[in-house]
């Protein structure tokens, strides 16, 4: 195997991740995980037909580009009483244990994550144990399932009067919850759950659901919560969410903060360890309908923060329409499908990204033997600079994340010898060609 060396020029200061991992047996991720990334389904949106059939038609190309998991926004049916919109959110569920019939059957369910591993995909789906639509079946079978208000109406979850928060004290409820979870896991094969606001929901659950659901086979559990703010969290789940990071590296964009700011968080996650993951992203569906595109908040350092999120410890998460690349916000309880071409502009950029992630060893994520440290520039208040490296493996990656052309050097000994470029192929010395000279939106990756 080639010896791969990323070079990310992010600037001062040395970020060790080889922490030693202190994780109970039932958080131990399969090989698989370190190295994977996840590519977000918004089914409703993709195609025309919105449906699963219809998506099962673009999954080679997917497999292609090098996405290795799919996750696929919630498939359960959307309860229609104060539904928003005219087709309501998905993250509103009628029934736990049914499929979306805007989707298709539960047999086209089947069939597309059988054909899906046939490809060499893994399959996860959203689950969102905070809340329910109004109308879900539990509330008429089991109201006393639901958080309830002192007039004894069905509490409304926080800023959003589509749903409504189930009660968690309720022992009931949770074994309800674990065993439609199960369901899933046992008549389709899903590989694993991203759940949908985690944090929300009382951290014994996901202790007392993860060891139940797993007694069916091993699984993904990537979480909707940040670290950083959850740590006990992070003792459950596999992976999660680096919204810290995202919101920051916005601000960092969008109101000119100090790049020193982004490598101190960084250091902030890295000492986080690597019992579990931090999956990095520039969109999803919620930044992208409510926030905007990455082109909105990101600007010219887009392409260098979409390289950040495929080389730095953990896992890259990408969403729906990334490869075109799509500049529109997609409406979340209309019909606006994806204006889909046939360039695929980003395509070939991703590919490179996510195939060098899954393949070098340097690359994996929440793996105690990669180290990565953050290299000194000559630039350091412009350019980000890390190199990853795990054995005699390294990679190494440069990034302009400044809004202007940068001349600059590498000067640490973190760095040295001869390097390819994984996306022109040249090679450079890094013993004597420490110069840079980068334009606007630059970026470097390179092998050794």
């Amino acid at each position: 195997m080639k010896k791969l060396i990323l070079l990310a020029i992010i600037g001062l200061g040395i970020v060790s991740c080889t922490t030693q991992n202190t994780i109970n047996t039932m958080d131990l991720p399969k090989e698989w995980k370190h190295s994977t990334n996840i590519y977000e389904v918004n089914i409703r949106q993709y195609t025309q037909e919105g449906t699963f059939k219809a998506f099962e038609k673009e999954m080679p190309r997917l497999k292609k580009m090098g996405v290795k998991t799919l996750w696929f926004m919630p498939i359960t049916p959307i309860a229609q009483q104060n539904k928003k919109g005219s087709l309501g959110s998905p993250y509103a569920a009628s029934d736990y244990t049914s499929i979306n019939p805007e989707f298709g059957t539960m047999n086209d369910f089947k069939h597309m994550v059988n054909e899906a591993h046939r490809l060499g995909f893994k399959v996860i789906i959203d689950w969102v144990a905070n809340h329910t639509g109004w109308d879900h079946i539990w509330t008429k079978t089991h109201p006393e399932f639901y958080l309830k208000d002192p007039d004894g109406k069905f509490h409304i979850a926080s800023g959003m009067d589509d749903i409504i928060e189930l009660d968690y004290k309720n022992k009931e409820m949770r074994l309800a919850m674990i065993d439609a979870m199960k369901f899933w896991v046992k008549e389709t094969g899903i590989d694993g759950f991203r759940c949908d606001l985690a944090s929300w929901v009382e951290v014994d659950f996901w202790q007392q659901a993860r060891p139940e659901v797993e007694k069916i086979k091993p699984l993904f559990w990537l979480g909707e919560f940040d670290e950083i703010e959850s740590p006990e969290y992070g003792k459950v789940f596999d992976a999660s969410y680096s919204w810290k990071w995202m919101h920051k590296s916005a601000d960092y964009y969008k109101k000119n903060e100090p790049l020193q700011e982004l490598r101190d968080l960084l250091k902030q996650y890295s000492n986080i360890g690597d019992s579990s993951m931090r999956a990095w992203f520039t969109a999803n569906h919620d930044e992208n309908s409510w926030n905007g595109t990455e082109y909105e908040k990101y600007g010219v350092i887009t392409k260098p923060m979409a390289v950040f999120s495929a080389t730095w410890n953990g896992v890259p998460l990408l969403y729906s329409g990334q490869e075109l690349p799509n500049t529109k916000r997609l409406e979340f309880f209309e019909k606006d499908v994806i204006k889909w071409t046939n360039t695929y502009q980003m395509a070939d950029f991703y590919k490179t990204l996510l195939e060098l992630k899954s393949t070098n060893p340097a690359l994996k994520g929440g793996d105690s033997n990669v180290s990565t440290y953050l290299l000194n520039t000559t630039a350091n208040d412009k350019i980000l600079a890390y190199v990853r490296k795990n054995g005699k493996d390294e990679v190494l990656v440069v990034l302009n994340m400044s809004k202007e052309p940068v001349n600059f050097k590498i000067e640490d000994q973190n760095l040295s010898g001869t390097f390819r470029n994984v996306f022109d192929k040249t090679k450079r010395d890094f013993d004597s060609e420490k110069d840079f000279s980068f334009k606007v939106s630059d970026y470097a990756v390179f092998e050794k």
